[in-house]
């Protein structure tokens, strides 16, 4: 019951994307990397909670992390989010994030 354990991790990982702040971090992170300072600031939040919600979403294999000295870089590892996003953004009507955080 392969396809099974299939939709089980699906629906598993769909949860965790199923979030306003998530979905703000998906955009943004699809065009380029940042870290959890900008994240946080470009989707309004603590960085504790950026934290949390990135540590969720890296789980699942949708980012991945990669540390410059003292900064920790975050990027969009799964290609198929871009797709996803798309059918977002076409279906609700999100505008794409325009705003770069520097």
């Amino acid at each position: 019951m392969n396809r099974s354990v299939n939709f089980q991790q699906a629906a598993e990982c769909l949860k965790v994307l199923a979030h306003p702040v998530r979905l703000q971090m998906v955009q943004l992170l699809l065009a380029g990397r940042y870290t959890v300072g900008e994240i946080a600031e470009a989707c309004g939040v603590l960085d504790n909670v950026a934290s949390e919600h990135l540590r969720l979403m890296q789980r699942c294999g949708f980012f991945v992390s990669e540390r410059e000295g003292r900064r920790v870089f975050y990027t969009v590892s799964e290609p198929h989010l871009s797709e996803i996003m798309a059918c977002i953004e076409a279906r609700f009507g999100v505008e794409p994030n325009m705003e770069e955080a520097t």
